[in-house]
C-alpha cells in the first residue's frame, strides 16, 4: 500500500507523529479500509447526467482519479485540487475542452439553510460540471457532519441544491509534485492502456 506523505522531508510515519490523537484516527481507520479494500469511490454515489464518453466510462475515470488520490496519508477529503487537476489532464488527454475551476463551494441543508462553506475545486467541460470528490467530505475534520453531499457530473444548470459552486475566474491550480511526477504519468499510462484499450 502507497502512501504519500505531505511533507517533503518526512516520511508519513514522522509526519504522523506530528498530529494530534483524533488525527492520527482517522489517518488509522482510512488505513484499515485500505488494507481492507473497502474505501469508497466516487461511482457507487454519483449523479451522473453527463452526455460525455459512456456512463460506464465516466465511472471507471472517477474511481481511477479517486483511487491515485486516495494514496494521500489521509485519503482524498483534502485532496479536491489535486483530484480536479488529475481529471482535466484525463479529459483533455481524452480530447475534451477540460479547465480547472478553483472557488467557493457552499453547502446547504434539505431545509435550503447554508451549512459549510469552504475553498474547492472542480472541472468544467463545456456546459459540464465534475465536482467528484465530496462522498469522501465526512472525513474531513474541517468539515460539518451534516454536510451530505454526493459526487456530481452533469449539466451546470442541473446541479443539485445541496450545493452552490462559486467559480473565481483566473485563479489557477497551484502545482503539486505528487499529480506531475506520479499520479498523473500513472494514470497516463492507464488511459493508454486498460481504458482506451476496452472502450475503443
Amino acid at each position: 500500500m502507497r502512501e504519500i506523505s505531505p511533507a517533503v522531508n518526512a516520511t508519513v510515519e514522522e509526519y504522523l507523529k506530528q498530529l494530534p490523537s483524533e488525527a492520527r484516527a482517522i489517518v488509522e481507520e482510512i488505513r484499515r479500509q485500505k488494507q481492507a479494500g473497502t474505501r469508497r469511490l466516487p461511482s457507487t454515489t454519483f449523479i451522473d447526467r453527463s452526455s460525455l464518453l459512456a456512463g460506464k466510462d465516466r465511472m471507471k475515470l472517477l474511481d481511477a482519479v479517486a483511487a491515485l488520490v486516495d494514496e494521500n496519508y489521509a485519503g482524498r477529503s483534502e485532496m479536491c485540487q489535486q483530484f480536479a487537476d488529475l481529471l482535466h489532464r484525463a479529459l483533455t488527454h481524452l480530447g475534451f475542452p477540460s479547465r480547472p475551476v478553483v472557488g467557493w463551494a457552499i453547502y446547504f441543508s434539505p431545509a435550503g439553510e447554508e451549512i459549510f462553506r469552504w475553498r474547492h475545486a472542480w472541472v468544467r467541460v463545456g456546459d459540464e460540471v465534475i465536482d467528484g470528490n465530496v462522498d469522501c467530505l465526512s472525513e474531513n475534520p474541517m468539515v460539518p457532519k451534516t454536510v451530505r453531499v454526493t459526487p456530481y457530473w452533469g449539466p451546470v444548470v442541473q446541479v443539485p441544491e445541496d450545493r452552490r459552486l462559486r467559480e473565481e475566474r483566473y485563479t489557477p491550480l497551484p502545482d503539486d509534485d505528487d499529480v506531475s511526477n506520479i499520479w498523473w504519468p500513472e494514470l497516463r499510462a492507464w488511459l493508454d492502456g486498460e481504458f482506451l484499450g476496452v472502450t475503443g
